[in-house]
């Protein structure tokens, strides 16, 4: 099976005077699963939607391993799967109908439809609940009935647009577990707002913010790009003589600003002069007083924080 890639090339959408999609460029490597993320309105489930084919764009271009949306609609829509946010399924269907029916519609040649199906129950997990009408399942399953029929006729690239949406924490990791697996053999971009679930299960991750990428690396590259100099956690064995290390670290060539940690009484929050590195003048710093260091660790940035810097205006 070839994997297939994504090029969006300066991508458009408008509604009105509205940019849903702000003329934004990316790429989507073979086997990668990024993740989408942005706040509500910021124009994920429109870009998605164009690349799906289900919404043709004001401006711009998406190439779905050569072939354009705006000439090969029809080829593209056969070798992708799509999950909706909304997960639309029949719900007076049973689950075995469902999948035949969408199996159908996919062109699965007839005599691979049951094995197709067989595989699909297998890999979702379905086979417990697989004889029941789709009304009587749980949000999970339903969640696993949509990601089957996105993948009935093995497609190359999944879409899945909030896939875990009210999904409880046992049936997240669930999913979660099986779009790792997927992304071994496809190419997937997962759109979310669960965001430890995209550094559990994504290779790199774009956000988008008012219909432009405002970043796109993986959770360590955006971290290392936020954080900018070293922050230290600090922390002394002596309560007693805070304040006398405290002014010491002060005036160290390296340090910029120090604070007392607000989670314990003898710990500072260090930060580093551009360029610096405050770990050795500390550590010696220490050693000429007899002050026993009981910690120094980098404070890493948190995906949260990045996330609300990149999107709160």
């Amino acid at each position: 099976m070839v994997i297939m890639g994504i090029v969006v090339s300066n991508l458009t959408k408008k509604f009105g005077s509205q940019r849903a999609v702000d003329n934004i460029s990316f790429e989507v490597r073979t086997g990668e699963i990024v993740g989408f993320l942005g706040p509500n309105g910021a124009g994920k489930t429109t870009t998605m939607k164009i690349i799906t084919c289900y919404m043709a764009p004001n401006e711009g271009d998406v190439h779905v391993n050569d072939l354009s949306i705006l000439e090969n609609a029809d080829e593209i829509k056969k070798k992708i799967g799509y999950l909706p946010e909304d997960n639309p399924l029949y719900d007076d269907m049973l689950m075995l109908e469902y999948l035949e029916f969408v199996a159908e519609l996919q062109n699965v040649p007839k005599d691979k439809v049951r094995d197709r199906i067989s595989e699909m129950i297998y890999v979702c997990g379905l086979d417990v609940e697989k004889h029941k009408k789709i009304a009587e399942l749980s949000k999970g399953y339903k969640q696993r009935v949509g990601l089957a029929q996105a993948m009935i006729h093995d497609p190359e690239i999944l879409i899945l647009d909030e896939p875990t949406t009210g999904l409880d924490p046992n049936q997240i990791v669930e999913i979660r577990k099986l779009i790792r697996e997927l992304g071994k053999q496809k190419t997937v971009i997962l759109s979310t707002h669960i965001l430890p679930e995209v550094e559990a299960t994504c290779d790199r991750i774009l956000i988008i913010n008012k219909g432009k990428i405002v970043a796109d690396g993986t959770a360590e590259m955006l971290r290392q790009s936020a954080q900018g100099d070293e922050v230290l956690r600090v922390q002394i064995a002596e309560p007693e003589i805070r304040d006398q290390v405290y002014t010491a670290i002060q005036h160290l060539d390296s340090v910029a600003v120090v604070n007392f940690d607000k989670v314990s009484k003898n710990s500072f929050i260090v930060n580093c002069k551009q360029g610096n590195v405050s770990r050795k003048d500390i550590f010696n710093m220490c050693v000429q007083n007899n002050w026993v260091l009981t910690e120094m660790t980098p404070i890493e940035t948190k995906l949260e924080d990045i996330f609300r810097e990149l999107t709160i205006n």
